[in-house]
């Protein structure tokens, strides 16, 4: 049995269309690794990332039945740089683990390409574990546009959730691949299409040579890593 493995890097900016594009590999077969999903799930109610969270931000940002409130931690930590660093410090490693686990889980089933669909893919330098990285751009205006109709939002508000993020352009300039979303949504399929060709050829010798071992040795460090991040937070 060979094992082989090309793991694409799918991100871009908030309300960029980086969702649009997950969803058009999902259509053509492609398995995704949704980073979103897995963070929501590492911090249900009871598990140890929504203990951290409630142990730094208190139960105020929790609801009713116990679940935490994303709406208001997201008012939270967007308005709060300091804030919003302690948040991705505190959930990184399990979001980190959770990912590889899904990927292991996909590896194992046979898949030799997948998509893992990772909004701060630079931020948490994951970008190194992918090749190519995918970014779908869209032109600043028409982001605040989409960003203020989506979310019901001032133009305010719009710029300050943006200027949270780095900056798209300079994701742009990083990227392998860029889809550029500031058109219509037949244009971006249509450049979709091209983007599934180059993601769907041939494996590299290096990607050919991704061994069972190789990526157990991956999930085998990540998990270290998790351990002692875990045990310098405690």
């Amino acid at each position: 049995m060979k094992f082989q493995m090309r793991l694409v890097g799918l991100t871009g900016g908030i309300a960029s269309g980086k969702s649009t594009v997950s969803s058009l590999f999902k259509s053509a077969g492609v398995p995704v690794v949704d980073a979103d999903i897995v963070a929501r799930n590492v911090v249900q109610k009871g598990t140890g990332g929504w203990k951290k969270i409630v142990k730094a931000f208190g139960n105020d940002i929790l609801l009713e039945n116990g679940e935490i409130d994303r709406a208001c931690l997201g008012q939270i930590v967007f308005s709060d740089p300091v804030k919003r660093k302690l948040l991705n410090r505190l959930l990184a490693p399990n979001i980190s683990f959770g990912i590889f686990w899904e990927v292991l889980k996909l590896w194992v089933n046979g898949c030799t390409v997948m998509v893992v669909d990772i909004p701060f893919l630079f931020e948490t330098k994951m970008d190194r574990w992918t090749d190519p990285v995918i970014v779908v751009w869209v032109d600043p205006k028409t982001q605040i546009e989409r960003l203020m109709s989506r979310d019901g939002c001032s133009e305010e508000q719009a710029q300050s959730r943006i200027n949270a993020q780095l900056a798209l352009d300079w994701k742009k300039s990083e990227a392998n691949i860029v889809v550029d979303n500031s058109g219509s949504l037949d244009d971006t399929k249509e450049q979709f299409q091209e983007v599934l060709k180059q993601v769907s050829g041939p494996l590299t010798w290096k990607e050919r040579m991704m061994s069972r071992d190789g990526l157990l040795s991956i999930v085998m460090c990540t998990t270290a890593g998790v351990l002692l991040a875990q045990k310098n937070l405690l």
